[in-house]
């Protein structure tokens, strides 16, 4: 089994029903984002409020502290400029 340091970890952004912008990381996309809609335990409790939440982009394939950098970076951002950050990176939806 792979330590948190070792696992693939992904930096996401989020928007939800208000129209709002989430940013977050995590090992697991999926399980993340049931999460945030309330099909499985757990998410944010900022999320937990504004469902739906729809997966903007992610950039992924990175240890957790280079996630953890760049999820800070873009919690930083204006909301304009957190969007254009993201569409010049792999995996953009």
């Amino acid at each position: 089994m792979k330590t948190a340091h070792e696992q693939n970890w992904y930096v996401y952004l989020a928007e939800c029903s208000d129209k709002s912008l989430y940013c977050g990381i995590t090992a697991n996309l999926i399980r993340r984002f049931q999460q945030h809609n309330g099909i499985r335990k757990g998410g944010a409790k900022y999320t937990q409020s504004r469902r739906p939440v729809t997966l903007l982009a992610y950039q992924g394939l990175m240890q957790k502290s280079q996630a953890l950098k760049l999820e800070i970076t873009i919690k930083n951002l204006p909301k304009n400029q957190k969007l254009a950050f993201l569409q010049n990176l792999h995996g953009v939806l």
